[in-house]
């Protein structure tokens, strides 16, 4: 009988037949079928000359669909026969595709073949769990970054986000959490990425350890919006099939902001409304639907609960500037922040994480009392040198004036040296309460 079900799911659904009416830029205007039309349904456009261009409708106007299309409209003409599928779109993924690279449609790039299908499809557009059906977070997850462990202790099921502007070091902090993190699989989406950096990211930052428990999700920055907005949702719902199969997953997505601005063209082009700094309200209405969808799995009938999906989301701060639209919505939806900082990355130390002003939201409940204490004092001595930083590099300070300041000055090279890491360097969790215990009661303080 299973069998004979997913049979019956392969069938193709029936299509309907409409007509290219106009294009304007990337919006083009269908006419025909339109009962059997809705909002993100998928298409196939005739193209002169060309394999058919895929589409999806974004909104109507009138009487008129208006679809977006995946690729280049070059080759696209008037009354050019549209073929619409009102079934949307799924994937069918399986524990076979681990190691695999794949792009918004789950199609194999990295020239190994073609992926096997699953029995069940899962949707891109999946709505998260409903609140009061879903689990709590679990236990402490090992991430196996120092800083991270002890000032942004994780729990299993918890979303957090990386918040940094270009070039502060990201990508080589999420590759060295996908290699070291206590998790079973691994699901990364690189969102608008640069086409240079992904062979980069997935053979030396990822290297070929991290990439067998890993599934690469990639969409470049020169693809269409629709492609960059799919693949977001491809690497949730390949995410949420490995939950559904009781694993662990670690979901990192690289990034929000490029999400965020491949809808605010989708938007846009529909006919939305600009608001702040010309995001559309489209934008922030599918900034949570997204999120959610990770974090702990939805209870079952039987009363056991499926995998936790642990989100990493990197933030592309515009210009540095931590308040933007986009990074005070996310910071506002996650259950924690971290914060790089340019200035950190510019003295030599990675990760760049400002453990100031970083935080979890599970903390302190998920730390033993002592431990709670070795980060309480930690911070005390980190903000004492933070204050009088200026002071001390312009030698305004003079010691013995504050106690605090003066083991913070002493305290500082080696506190440096515990918050940096190499990327191929991993500290366990007990670790590194440990290490940062022992130079908190050193001789030097």
């Amino acid at each position: 009988m299973r069998n004979l079900v997913a049979a019956v799911e392969r069938i193709d659904p029936l299509t309907v037949s409409g007509r290219v009416a106009a294009v304007n830029g990337l919006l083009i205007e269908a006419r025909g079928g339109l009962t059997r039309l809705s909002v993100g349904a998928r298409a196939a456009i005739e193209r002169r000359a060309d394999t058919p261009l895929q589409a999806e409708v974004v909104g109507f106007r009138e009487t008129r669909a208006l679809l977006m299309p995946f690729g280049p409209v070059e080759g696209v003409a008037p009354g050019a026969e549209i073929r619409i599928d009102p079934m949307g779109s799924a994937v069918r993924p399986t524990r076979a595709w681990l190691g695999r690279i794949i792009d918004a449609f789950g199609d194999p790039i990295d020239g190994l073949g073609p992926l096997p299908q699953g029995p069940v499809a899962y949707p891109l557009r999946a709505a998260p769990p409903a609140a009061h059906a879903r689990g709590r977070v679990g236990e402490r997850l090992d991430l196996g970054v120092r800083s991270m462990n002890v000032f942004t202790t994780c729990c299993r099921g918890q979303r957090l986000g990386v918040f940094a502007g270009s070039g502060v070091g990201k990508s080589v902090l999420l590759s060295m959490l996908a290699k070291e993190a206590d998790c079973d699989v691994v699901v990364v989406g690189l969102i608008g990425e640069r086409g240079r950096e992904v062979r980069e990211f997935i053979e030396e930052t990822l290297g070929e350890e991290g990439l067998k428990r890993a599934i690469v999700v990639v969409a470049t920055s020169d693809e269409p919006a629709l492609k960059r907005r799919q693949a977001a949702y491809m690497t949730l719902a390949i995410a949420e099939f490995l939950r559904d199969q009781d694993l662990e997953v670690l979901c990192m997505m690289d990034s929000v902001t490029r999400f965020a601005m491949a809808q605010r063209e989708i938007g846009l082009a529909a006919g939305e409304p600009p608001t702040t700094k010309g995001y559309t309200p489209t934008v922030f209405t599918e900034l949570p639907k997204l999120l959610e969808r990770a974090g702990p799995g939805p209870v079952r009938p039987d009363g056991t609960t499926a995998g936790p999906i642990t989100g990493i989301f990197t933030v592309l701060v515009d210009g540095d500037d931590h308040n933007e639209p986009i990074a005070d919505a996310v910071r506002g939806i996650l259950d924690g922040h971290i914060v790089m900082e340019r200035a950190i990355a510019e003295r030599g130390r990675f990760p760049a994480i400002n453990v100031l002003k970083s935080i979890s939201r599970t903390m302190p409940g998920c730390h033993l009392p002592h431990e709670r204490q070795i980060v309480t004092n930690a911070r005390q001595t980190l903000s004492a040198y933070a204050n009088m930083e200026e002071l001390i590099r312009i030698g305004a300070y003079r010691a013995g004036a504050d106690p605090m300041v003066d083991r913070a000055i002493a305290l500082n090279p080696q506190l440096e040296a515990f918050l940096g890491q190499d990327k191929d360097e991993a500290t366990s969790l007990d670790e590194s309460f440990e290490l940062l215990a022992q130079i908190l009661m050193s001789e030097a303080a």
